[in-house]
């Protein structure tokens, strides 16, 4: 995909991997629909951006964000070429002491959010007949690890709906896939450091957001003829 005027919708662009991946695509030319909860960060990227941004400060697991954001970009931009399913939070936890709200919450956020989001836009994107659709895993579907089930399961999850998703759009012109970072400091683990805890980025010289974005770059800017279906992109000291 030729990157300049390209629309792209990212979502959790407040922070973090969301950023990151703004900031290289719009240094690549690409319009920006950028969403997250936090409107005033929002404005602080956009304005800083070098390339047209609308912004949408919504709840990601809200059902109607992903036809706002549609609507936004159609709108705006006159269409979308591009959805980067980036927003996720991280609930862990033992069985006794877990928030089960928050439980809720990040099913939501993590999977029925993507899983959205990514139907609205591969129906728009069909239409047209062009598109690609990226939707961030992570290490965590890869792995077993004890109070973090629910996460891995999650991510296990999309990355199978993902995958069945790319495989029924075969033939269309529109790509699906995934990338799972491995360890990768953003503010993903605020809630472990506010326990007291050591969270999992102080354990190795972890990723940087910048990584996951020059990833997501790599994937959209392959030829028409190929489709990066999965990236695994892990932190060189990471033993998983």
């Amino acid at each position: 995909m030729e990157l300049k005027d390209k629309v792209a919708v990212v979502t959790g662009a407040s922070a973090g991997i969301g950023v990151a991946v703004a900031r290289t695509l719009a240094e690549a030319g690409v319009k920006l629909v950028l969403t997250g909860r936090r409107e005033d960060r929002l404005q602080t990227l956009a304005a800083d951006l070098p390339t047209e941004v609308a912004t949408l400060a919504a709840d990601i697991a809200a059902s109607d964000t992903p036809e706002r954001l549609l609507k936004l970009a159609q709108e705006r931009f006159g269409r979308a070429d591009v959805v980067v399913n980036n927003a996720g939070v991280l609930t862990i936890g033992p069985v006794d002491t877990i928030d089960l709200d928050e439980v809720s919450q990040m099913i939501r956020i993590n999977f029925e959010a993507v899983v959205r989001s990514s139907y609205v836009f591969a129906r728009a994107f069909k239409a047209q007949g062009s598109g690609h659709i990226i939707n961030l895993s992570s290490i965590g579907a890869y792995l077993n690890a004890p109070m973090a089930g629910v996460y891995g399961g999650l991510k296990q999850g999309l990355e199978g709906f993902t995958h069945a998703l790319r495989m029924e759009l075969a033939g269309t012109g529109v790509k699906v896939g995934s990338i799972a970072p491995g360890t990768t400091q953003t503010e993903i683990f605020r809630e472990i450091r506010a326990r007291g805890e050591k969270s999992w980025d102080e354990y190795i010289t972890p990723l940087q957001p910048e990584d996951i974005a020059d990833g997501v770059r790599y994937m959209l800017e392959r030829p028409e003829r190929a489709n990066v279906a999965r990236m695994l992109l892990f932190a060189s000291a990471d033993a998983h």
